[in-house]
This record gives structure tokens, C-alpha cells and sequence, in this order.
């Protein structure tokens, strides 16, 4: 069939503008696309926004010149303050407790005259410069201390920014209490006593020597004497530290009298020996194994449970639930020095966990720096405290090491 002229033009402007739709959705698409990527692209302003933010975050990371640090870091400061008479306790023999003061806060001082001068950081000269003023006001109104109650009260000052010297020396004005006059040494005796005072019935847990069962006793003593109580009981569990003594001659008395020897030692450095033996004869004190306990209800009474670590969870319960009308017991114990059997858990640990929440129940935690022995004492204690921790990590190790072995039987080899 032949196709005549016109039509082939007819045809041709219909490529023509066929071709014309085609190129203009591919310029179409093309623009779209142009202006997605521009979209995409910052622009020069973001670009210096951008470029500005990470040279801020670099210079965040920069460490500071040494100048910029001292800008930055307070200065130390100097000021002098008076030192009246007496100032032989406040500097200790041999100036020991200057030594301590200037460890203790960081500070130096040098003695002009009768003026001490303080060096060191702005808070603490601030600290020290109110220590003296408070130790040269106390002296002058009459106030006399011992070098070791400074020590003390240095103690408790660098741990209780908010304590005074006046007012360590006000709380801790010693009671007389028959023959011994007794004070707490350090801020965890302090809130022990307060704790005795305020609470019936307080558990003190901690090292040895940190004065728990002494303060206890001398608490007791002091309510005996001010007629709060009518009498005392102190108990203590018959545990052998580690040894085996085997059959003890004597009475019942006689046998569990050496276990309970450390409490006759308080009580006799509290009292004269007379007066002790006195009112044990007419049962006001009364010393005894935990195990006398049962079936009892303690009235009117300061009841003492010493070596708590040494009873087992049936005793404790038994102990905790002997307290009676107007009365006060106080459990103290060292839970790094059990002597029971193995496999038998301390009656302290666990009343730790039954009771602690219990609403008119205090818990005071003591540490090394309470001991109130000889300062090897305190090393001695973090030493082993330390040796503990050491052990324990490596027995955690080992038995997960020992754990992954079962699992994979093959990974050893």
C-alpha cells in the first residue's frame, strides 16, 4: 500500500513532537534531579557553621596552657591567726599534731612569734584558721586538752567538713563514770554514743579496737549509776577462736569465765573492782553465755551481746527478742573474725539483713580509722582488709576460670 506524501509529513510531525515530550521529562528529570542533589549538598553557610562547630569541639578537647590552668584552679592563700597559752597540746609532742593538721588539710604553717602562719588551698586555710581561733577561745575560757584528744578531734574534723572544733569539744565533754572519765575518740564513736542514747537497741559492727564493747559498757555503767536501768546483763557466745581447749575444770562459772573475760576487763576499768564484784554478788550485773538467755524477758535493763559474730541465726533471734520494758540492747561484733564452724552462718550477718530496715534500730559501721590501740593497729588492719579484697578477686577468678573449664572440657587442651 503506498503512503503519499502528506501523510509522511503528518508522520514526521508526530516524531517531531514525540521526540519534544520525551525531552522535555528527561530535562524534567534531569532538573529534578539536580536540585535533589543540591538539597543534599551544604551550603557555603553550613559549610563555616560546621567548620566553626569542630574547631569549638577541638578546643573543648585541648588540654589548658599552663596558664589558662591557673585561671582556672584557685590559689593557694596565706593568713596568720593567733595562738594564745596551751598551745603545747594543739601542736603535740615533738609538733606531731601539727604534722597531722598539715597532712590532714594539705596546708604548711610556720610558728612567728604568737602568730601562726596557714598556706595552702583557699577552703582549708579557711578550715585550720577556725580550728586555732576555736582551740585559742576553748583554752582561754578553761578548757584543757590532752594532745591525744586533738588527734581525736582532728579525725573527726577532716571527715565532717561541717564540725567545729567547739562543738566536738561540747559533745564530747567526758562523762564521769565512777573512776575513768570517758569521751569518744573519732566522729563513728561519737555517733555510736549518740546512737545508744537515742535508740533502744543498736548493732556497732567493726574492727577490733575501734571501742565498741568499752563505750557500750560505759554507756551501761553510766545508766546504771544515773538509776535509767536497775541492772546490767552482758552476754557473750562461748566460741573458741580456732582453738580447741577441750574439757575446763572448775564450776559452770568457772568454765565460761574465760570467754567472758573481755567484758570483766571493762567493767573493772570502769569501776572500782569492789564495787564490780559488789553488785555482781546482788545480781545488778550479771555476766553470762548467750545460751542463758532463752526463755527470758529482760526489763529495766542494759543488755549487752558482745561477739555477735560468734552467734549462729538461732541465738541472735533468740537474743533480739529478749528485750523487755524500759530497756536497751546493744549487739556488737566483728564480721572479719568468726570462729564458727564452717558451713554455719554468723547470726550478725544475717540480723543485718532481717533487720536493717526496721524503724528503731540503728546500725553504726566503724573502720580502721577508729581504732583507738596503737597506730600498727590501723596498718595492721588495712593490710589484711586489703589481703581480703586481693583474695577474694583471685578466688572469684579462679572459679570462673574452673566454671568455663566444665563447660568446655576441650578448651584446655
Amino acid at each position: 500500500m503506498g503512503i503519499g506524501f502528506d501523510t509522511l509529513l503528518e508522520f514526521g510531525s508526530v516524531r517531531r513532537i514525540l521526540g519534544g515530550c520525551a525531552a522535555s521529562r528527561l530535562t524534567s528529570q534531569s532538573l529534578q534531579a539536580n536540585l535533589n542533589r543540591k538539597a543534599d549538598e551544604p551550603t557555603d553557610a553550613l559549610r563555616d557553621e560546621e567548620s566553626s562547630l569542630r574547631i569549638s569541639t577541638t578546643e573543648k578537647r585541648r588540654p589548658l596552657l599552663a596558664e589558662e590552668a591557673l585561671r582556672v584552679t584557685p590559689p593557694d592563700m596565706k593568713a596568720s591567726v593567733r595562738v594564745g597559752q596551751g598551745v603545747e597540746a594543739l601542736f603535740g609532742t615533738l609538733d606531731e599534731n601539727l604534722r597531722m593538721l598539715e597532712k590532714t588539710f594539705h596546708v604548711s604553717t610556720h610558728l612567728n612569734d604568737k602568730t601562726l602562719e596557714i598556706e595552702g588551698p583557699q577552703a582549708n586555710v579557711h578550715r585550720v584558721e577556725r580550728l586555732v581561733n576555736d582551740y585559742t577561745d576553748l583554752t582561754e575560757a578553761g578548757a584543757r586538752f590532752d594532745p591525744s584528744d586533738i588527734q581525736s578531734f582532728l579525725k573527726i574534723l577532716s571527715e565532717d567538713e561541717g564540725a567545729s572544733l567547739k562543738g566536738l569539744a561540747e559533745a564530747a565533754r567526758p562523762r564521769t563514770l565512777g573512776k575513768k572519765s570517758i569521751a569518744p575518740k573519732s566522729l563513728n564513736q561519737r555517733r555510736y554514743v549518740d546512737a545508744i542514747e537515742r535508740y533502744d537497741m543498736v548493732f556497732g559492727i567493726g574492727p577490733s579496737g575501734t571501742g565498741k564493747t568499752y563505750l557500750a559498757v560505759a554507756m551501761a555503767v553510766d545508766a546504771l549509776l544515773s538509776k535509767e536501768v536497775s541492772r546490767i546483763i552482758l552476754a557473750r557466745p562461748a566460741v573458741e577462736a580456732g582453738e580447741r581447749l577441750g574439757f575446763l575444770p572448775g564450776t559452770l562459772q568457772e568454765k565460761v569465765n574465760p570467754y567472758l573475760r573481755p567484758l570483766y576487763d571493762a567493767l573493772y576499768d570502769v569501776l572500782d573492782p569492789d564495787r564490780v564484784e559488789r553488785y555482781i554478788e546482788k545480781g545488778i550485773i550479771e555476766i553470762a553465755p548467750i545460751a542463758f538467755m532463752r526463755g527470758r524477758t529482760l526489763n529495766d535493763a542494759f543488755v549487752i551481746l558482745d561477739e555477735a559474730q560468734n552467734t549462729t541465726s538461732e541465738q541472735m533471734k533468740m537474743f533480739l527478742t529478749r528485750l523487755g520494758f524500759n530497756s536497751k540492747a546493744v549487739i556488737t561484733g566483728d564480721i572479719t573474725q568468726i570462729d564458727l564452724p564452717n558451713g554455719r552462718r554468723s547470726g550478725l550477718i544475717e540480723a543485718t539483713e532481717v533487720v536493717g530496715h526496721v524503724a528503731g534500730i540503728s546500725f553504726v559501721h566503724f573502720n580502721e580509722r577508729d581504732v583507738v590501740r596503737h597506730s600498727l593497729v590501723q596498718r595492721i588492719i588495712r593490710a589484711y582488709e586489703e589481703f581480703d579484697q586481693t583474695r577474694g578477686a583471685n578466688g572469684t577468678l579462679f572459679k570462673a576460670l574452673r566454671e568455663g573449664e566444665r563447660a568446655d572440657p576441650e578448651a584446655g587442651l
